[in-house]
């Protein structure tokens, strides 16, 4: 659910449980991430957190929404993905740059249009809804680049992601395998027969 939250932009710090709601977050995962020095803020002498206004700082940052989904089939799911990012930058107050979207495995580190974004270093925010559809493996290393170059990549749901875009890179990976031991002329034959067998 997004949350649509009138604050004021001139506002330098927020209440933390105004901060969990712009960013889809239950109040403990954010106390969780203000105890980790993960936020920037203060508390108050009446034990108060308050957050400083990510809205007003990153006004002038460009952002970029990525939007992903596993294959052609899902291409509904790819604009509605999209749809629901932009409303959640929207709310944030953030100004969209780019509108990213892109069919392919979270498996491969090949995605073309992921690595325009992450070359382009004048987008210094990237919105995604799952950290899994921004990249399966690997994410604590983007992570921590992105943030030398003082830029971050923002996950709207922390949730896992869906069982069938999941189900999809799998069958990318047995398929991988199939074809390094069988060859590609049997890698169809043998990577259905496997699959068969796992949803017995």
């Amino acid at each position: 659910m997004i949350y649509h939250i009138l604050i004021n932009m001139e506002q330098k710090y927020i209440k933390l449980s105004t901060y969990a709601k712009i960013n889809c977050i239950t109040y403990r995962t954010a106390y969780e991430h203000w105890s980790l020095g993960k936020l920037n803020g203060k508390k108050t002498h009446t034990g108060s957190i308050l957050i400083e206004n990510e809205v007003s700082s990153s006004e002038e940052q460009l952002v970029a929404t990525y939007a992903r989904v596993s294959s052609s089939e899902n291409k509904s799911n790819l604009e509605s993905q999209s749809e629901r990012l932009r409303n959640y930058s929207n709310a944030k107050g953030y100004k969209i740059h780019k509108e990213v979207k892109e069919i392919g495995s979270g498996l491969n580190d090949e995605r073309k249009k992921l690595y325009n974004l992450l070359d382009d270093d004048k987008i210094k925010i990237i919105v995604v809804e799952h950290k899994d559809r921004f990249s399966r493996f690997g994410l604590n290393y983007i992570n921590l680049l992105l943030e030398k170059q003082g830029r971050k990549l923002e996950i709207i749901n922390e949730v896992n992601d869906s069982k069938e875009d999941l189900m999809q890179d799998f069958v990318s990976i047995i398929t991988s395998f199939c074809a390094r031991l069988y060859g590609k002329r049997r890698t169809k034959r043998k990577t259905e027969k496997i699959i068969g067998e796992l949803n017995k």
